[in-house]
């Protein structure tokens, strides 16, 4: 197929970066315009950023100018990584303008007609974007990605509760600090230290782990009836947001019918989706796994991996779930929305601006 063009917002900030790594050799996608603050405007690209990836800038996307973060001269597909209140009076001007954008942000994760989508787990809440306003105007729509933390635990949840139902949820994060973005946490605030605190992280994971898990009704998606409690914690890791995850299901489970019911989990099957993980639930069964460092880049940093399986005296089960926060957490997650919607049409042009 021909390679659509696709613009970044918000391409010099740390999710930005990776848009450009991931999207460098993408058989679907081609950056073709980048966008960012206005002191960057009119820069070229390699000028205008602090590059801070393990792989090379590309050549020619160093060469890049980048453009006024305005929809004139924008491609119809935009990968949008940009903090929420920008996004919030941003995003709908692209949209407005026929645009398609794929978004990392989180402020418009939980309006009532944007898709708030990870395809493994409820690829069937896609519809609601033919209620957003700006489809119906424009042909242009949004979709989101949830919060870096709620994409891994959302992943190892939704098999189990496929199969047993899930009632209660304890989670309690220990979050890389490239979640912070760039520069991040300051240096003497994070080495030697834990920081108990992330601002309306706690909330976010709580609020969207329940709407993914949720059922779409008509034109809305009826949340999880479960409870969910999160503790959310940074802590001196680069990347790979850890999780320890204790849970109480509807239905009894043994400890073999749940690692059947991950190692199954694969629906995007057959689908050929260049950045889905064939396994995206990924068990280990090392007493001291998963840990960051060894398991983030597993499914080419795609896969959620769950270890320490075991039962818990409080609830029924706990375990412990990793994910590399800036690509499945973010730019990855993103991308394979994005992938997902070229699969129904909702790229294509015609659709598009019907």
């Amino acid at each position: 197929m021909q390679r659509q063009k696709i613009g970044i917002l918000g391409a010099t900030g740390m999710v930005g970066q990776r848009f450009i790594q991931l999207l460098e050799r993408h058989p679907w996608f081609e950056v073709a315009w980048l966008a960012a603050s206005d002191k960057s405007s009119g820069k070229l690209y390699g000028d205008a950023v602090k590059w801070k990836l393990d792989t090379a800038l590309p050549a020619h996307i160093a060469e890049m100018q980048v453009s006024p973060a305005t929809p004139e001269g924008a491609p119809r597909i935009i990968f949008a990584a940009l903090d929420s209140d920008i996004a919030r009076e941003m995003e709908p001007k692209f949209a407005a303008a026929g645009c398609a954008v794929i978004s990392n942000s989180s402020a418009f994760r939980m309006q009532e007609d944007v898709p708030l989508v990870i395809p493994e787990v409820n690829a069937n809440h896609l519809p609601l974007l033919e209620n957003q306003s700006w489809r119906k105007q424009s042909g242009g729509y949004i979709v989101t990605n949830p919060n870096c933390s709620a994409i891994g635990l959302v992943l190892a949840l939704k098999p189990l509760e496929e199969r047993f139902g899930i009632e209660s949820i304890f989670v309690s994060t220990m979050q890389a600090v490239s979640g912070a973005g760039y520069p991040g946490v300051a240096s003497l605030d994070i080495m030697g230290n834990v920081v108990p605190y992330i601002k309306s992280e706690e909330e976010k994971m709580q609020e969207e782990t329940l709407k993914l898990l949720g059922s779409l009704r008509g034109s809305q998606v009826v949340s999880l009836d479960a409870k969910i409690s999160a503790h959310c914690n940074r802590v001196p890791v680069e990347d790979g947001h850890t999780e320890s995850v204790s849970i109480k299901l509807r239905k009894p489970a043994t400890r073999e019918q749940i690692l059947a019911a991950w190692s199954e989990f694969k629906p995007l099957a057959g689908q050929d989706l260049p950045t889905a993980p064939a396994q995206p639930v990924e068990f280990v069964a090392a007493d001291d796994r998963p840990q960051p460092r060894l398991d983030r880049m597993r499914g080419n940093g795609m896969a959620a991996t769950v270890g320490r399986l075991r039962p818990c005296t409080l609830l029924d089960w706990k375990f412990t779930v990793l994910s590399h926060n800036t690509i499945r957490g973010a730019a990855g997650a993103a991308l394979l929305n994005a992938e997902l919607l070229v699969s129904l049409g909702k790229l294509d042009p015609v659709a598009v601006l019907a």
